[in-house]
């Protein structure tokens, strides 16, 4: 026995399916939440070179005058007016051979549209990155 479908149900149930696949991609989406074009994340290094002692796990931290600068320790992120725009921390804290401690440094939700961008980590100066360097995760500090 052979049934086939009319052309009516044929286009009704394909415009079923289309709409589950559609409404499907959708959901999926919209769980994962919009990327806002307007924005990125400001990724980069931080280094200090000095005073550096090691935790044991093989991360670290400063002290002697440096004991502000550790995981967690604050990184603001600066308009090109001076206006504080983002702000993010230290982290995953490495310590190396040569007895310098590397830090990764991420700052999300970093407002696109400045010429340059000014960076301080803890209350030690800022840095000034172009855009170009910040949104492609460029940025390099270090201390000591």
């Amino acid at each position: 026995m052979n049934t086939r479908l009319s052309p009516l149900a044929a286009g009704l149930l394909g415009l079923a399916v289309g709409a589950g696949i559609v409404g499907g991609a959708w959901a999926i989406t919209a769980a994962n939440g919009p990327v806002d074009p307007g924005i990125f994340t400001l990724k980069g290094t931080f280094d200090l070179t000095d005073s550096v002692v090691p935790d044991g796990t093989g991360g670290c931290g400063g002290t002697s005058g440096y004991d502000d600068i550790s995981d967690g320790t604050s990184v603001t992120v600066y308009s090109a007016a001076g206006s504080v725009i983002a702000t993010g921390a230290l982290s995953n804290s490495r310590y190396d051979e040569g007895g310098d401690c590397s830090f990764d440094v991420n700052v999300p939700d970093v407002p696109k549209g400045e010429k340059f961008y000014k960076v301080e980590v803890s209350h030690r100066g800022t840095l000034q990155l172009t855009a170009a360097e910040a949104e492609n995760g460029r940025f390099g500090g270090s201390l000591g």
